[in-house]
């Protein structure tokens, strides 16, 4: 069973042997250092930030982070993706990894993907997409969005996350249920 909590500042050594592992370093490209992850992730887990890092569990055990937030508080971010791809206004986006290498490859990542999303529609009211840019050469990753239900709704030429990396993103996009309204006052 997969649950998922808010990272808090105890799960920063976690965080570090996870973005350590070859396949997350290849293409999140982050400091593993004890500064850089309490830099980028402290703001979030002490909520000064809008964005969620959350830890997902299976049947317990710590297996994945998410990373979830609206584009709306991102604007230079929304910006660069609304001139090159339909972007609603109250649409949500979620980045993502499968921490234990030993779990990689055997579905987890679609499946932590299509918890999360139909998670949003409940989490985030107002949300009427999850658009998600994934980098083209990453194949894995867009193929657990389609594995998840997300479909490919464009291109974007989008920085990189490692600099080794072309600019060339695959957009992919779910939307809202029908017959799941969005929260009041959210548009349609």
């Amino acid at each position: 069973m997969l649950t998922w909590r808010r990272v808090t500042e105890e799960d920063f050594g976690l965080l570090r042997e996870w973005l350590a592992q070859p396949h997350v370093a290849r293409w999140w490209h982050h400091d593993t250092s004890a500064e850089a992850v309490a830099r980028d992730f402290g703001p979030a887990a002490r909520g000064e930030e809008p964005s969620e890092d959350l830890l997902v569990t299976e049947d317990g055990a710590p297996v994945a982070l998410v990373q979830r937030c609206r584009f709306a508080d991102y604007p230079d971010y929304r910006a660069e993706l609304a001139g090159q791809v339909e972007l609603p206004d109250s649409a949500v986006t979620i980045d993502y990894l499968i921490g234990d290498p030993a779990r990689v490859g055997r579905g987890l990542g679609p499946r932590v993907i299509r918890a999360v999303v139909a998670a949003t529609w409940t989490d985030h009211p107002d949300a009427s997409a999850v658009v998600v840019p994934v980098n083209a050469a990453n194949r894995a990753s867009w193929r657990a969005l389609e594995k998840a239900g997300l479909r490919r709704v464009g291109t974007a030429d989008l920085d990189p996350d490692n600099p080794a990396d072309g600019r060339a993103h695959h957009v992919y996009r779910a939307d809202r249920p029908a017959g799941e309204a969005p929260g009041p006052g959210a548009p349609g």
